[in-house]
C-alpha cells in the first residue's frame, strides 16, 4: 500500500494539528497489520542518538555478517536500515529516500522482507522525527541503544527537552535490553527507564576493540564499542567482533577518505556543532581547508552561525556553500553561517562564499597544498541535493571530488 505525497499533503491540510498524531499512529498500525506484524518474528535493535547512529548500525551489521560466516549457520543472519543503506542478508542497496527513518509502510515492508529472507535480526536507525510521527510504533524492539545527545531539530520539537523526551520514548517502549553510552552527559536521563538488562559503555571499554581499527576519530571508538556491545548482547563472541571491525576500512560518507595524495580529501556527514567540532579535532594536526554549508527548510537556524564559528576556529581556509536549501533562500543560509565567521578572529582573506557547491569543492582543491586536508561536511554519502519546489538533484560529494581530480 503506497500513499502518494499529494494525498499526504492533502491530509495534513485538512486534518487539525491535534488529530495528526492520531493519523500517524493509525498509519503505523495499518502498516504493521498489512504486513503481518513482522517484527514479532525478529529480534529488533533500535539505535538512537544525535550522532553515530548510522555508523553503529553499519558496524553492527558487519559484525553479524562476520558471525554468520564464522558459525556457518543462520542464527546471526541480519538485516539493517540506516541513512546510508538498506541491507537484508547479502543483498544491499543505497538509501535514496533522503530519509533516515522511512515511512511506516516502507519500514514494515522491509521487516516483512527480512522475515522472508530468514533473518533473525533487524538493526534499525531510529530518529526523533520518526518517533514524533509514531514510525517506531508496532515494531517490537528488543534492544534500545543510546549513542549521545546534543541540540538538533529544536524548531521541530520545540525545545531540547522535548527532543530528548522524543528519543526516550524508544527506551520507554523497550523492556528487554538497554545499551547506553554513560560518558554522555545525558546518560542518566536514559538510564532511569526500566529494562531487564542494562549495558553501559564508555571510552574505558576501548580495550575490547582491535588494535588496528581503521576508523578515524575518538567518536568512532564510541561507535565501534557500541556495535560490539550490541553484538555481544546477542551472543556474538568478542573475537568475532574484533575480526569484523578490523576488516572495515571505512563507512560511506562518514570520515570517508576519498584520496590521500598529494593531499587528503575527507567527506563527512557532520551537520551539528558537536559533530563538526569532533571531525575538525580529529584532523587538526594538518592545515585544513573546510567546505561547509547548512540545511534549509527552516531546520535548526540557530546552529548556522555556530557552525561558521567552529569552522573559523579550526580551519585555515573556509569555503561556505550550498547544502540542501529546500525552499529557503540559499544566500540567506550562507549569510547566517558567515555571521559566525565574521564575529571571530578569523582572517577574512581566507574566507570564500561560493553558492555553487561544485565550484566550492573545485576551489578547495585549487587551494590545497601537499600534506593539506580538505574536509567537506554536511552531506556525506547522500545521493541528492534538495532544492526549491520539492526537487531533488542527483548528488555525490565524493564523485565530484574524483571527477575534478581526473580533469
Amino acid at each position: 500500500m503506497k500513499i502518494s505525497n499529494g494525498v499526504k499533503s492533502l491530509i495534513k491540510k485538512i486534518i487539525p494539528d491535534f488529530l495528526l498524531g492520531s493519523y500517524h499512529y493509525l498509519l503505523s498500525w495499518i502498516g504493521a497489520f498489512l504486513y503481518g506484524f513482522p517484527s514479532k518474528k525478529l529480534t529488533v535493535i533500535g539505535v538512537t542518538g544525535t550522532s553515530g547512529k548510522s555508523t553503529v548500525v553499519e558496524l553492527c551489521a558487519n559484525i553479524f555478517q562476520e558471525a554468520l560466516r564464522q558459525t556457518q549457520g543462520k542464527q546471526f543472519k541480519a538485516a539493517s536500515m540506516s541513512s546510508i543503506k538498506f541491507k537484508i542478508g547479502d543483498k544491499e542497496w543505497e538509501n535514496e529516500l533522503k530519509m533516515t527513518m522511512p515511512g511506516r509502510m516502507k519500514i514494515q515492508r522491509f521487516l516483512r522482507q527480512t522475515v522472508k529472507a530468514d533473518c533473525k535480526y533487524a538493526v534499525l536507525e531510529v530518529t526523533s522525527e520518526g518517533i514524533k510521527q509514531y514510525r517506531h510504533k508496532f515494531i517490537d524492539f528488543d534492544v534500545a541503544v543510546f549513542t549521545n545527545l546534543s541540540p538538533e531539530h529544536i524548531e521541530s520539537h520545540g525545545s531540547f527537552e522535548k527532543y530528548q523526551a522524543a528519543k526516550a520514548k524508544l527506551f520507554q517502549q523497550v523492556k528487554k535490553i538497554h545499551i547506553i553510552n554513560i560518558d554522555d552527559k545525558n546518560a542518566e536521563y536514559f538510564l532511569k527507564y526500566p529494562a531487564e538488562k542494562k549495558i553501559k559503555y564508555g571510552i574505558n571499554d576501548s580495550g575490547i576493540l582491535p588494535k588496528d581499527l581503521k576508523l578515524l576519530g575518538k567518536f568512532n571508538l564510541y561507535n565501534a564499542i557500541a556495535a560490539t556491545k550490541i553484538a555481544m548482547s546477542q551472543g556474538v563472541p568478542l573475537e568475532i567482533c574484533k575480526r569484523a571491525l578490523e576488516k572495515i576500512k571505512g563507512i560511506p560518507g562518514r570520515m570517508e577518505i576519498i584520496i590521500r595524495e598529494p593531499f587528503t580529501v575527507v567527506v563527512d556527514y557532520a551537520h551539528t556543532p558537536e559533530a563538526l567540532e569532533q571531525v575538525y579535532k580529529t584532523l587538526s594536526d594538518r592545515r585544513m581547508i573546510c567546505v561547509i554549508g547548512s540545511c534549509g527548510g527552516g531546520r535548526d537556524k540557530w546552529k548556522r552561525p555556530v557552525l561558521g564559528k567552529i569552522a573559523s576556529e579550526y580551519c585555515q581556509e573556509v569555503i561556505v556553500t550550498n547544502e540542501d536549501p529546500y525552499d529557503e533562500d540559499p544566500k540567506q543560509i550562507l549569510s547566517m553561517i558567515k555571521s559566525g565567521i565574521s564575529n571571530s578572529k578569523f582572517l577574512i582573506s581566507n574566507f570564500y562564499e561560493i553558492l555553487d557547491r561544485k565550484k566550492a569543492i573545485k576551489k578547495a582543491i585549487q587551494l590545497a597544498r601537499p600534506e593539506d586536508v580538505i574536509i567537506i561536511t554536511g552531506k556525506g554519502s547522500e545521493p541528492w541535493m534538495c532544492v526549491k519546489g520539492g526537487k531533488k538533484i542527483p548528488w555525490d560529494d565524493r564523485k565530484i571530488v574524483l571527477d575534478f581530480l581526473k580533469k
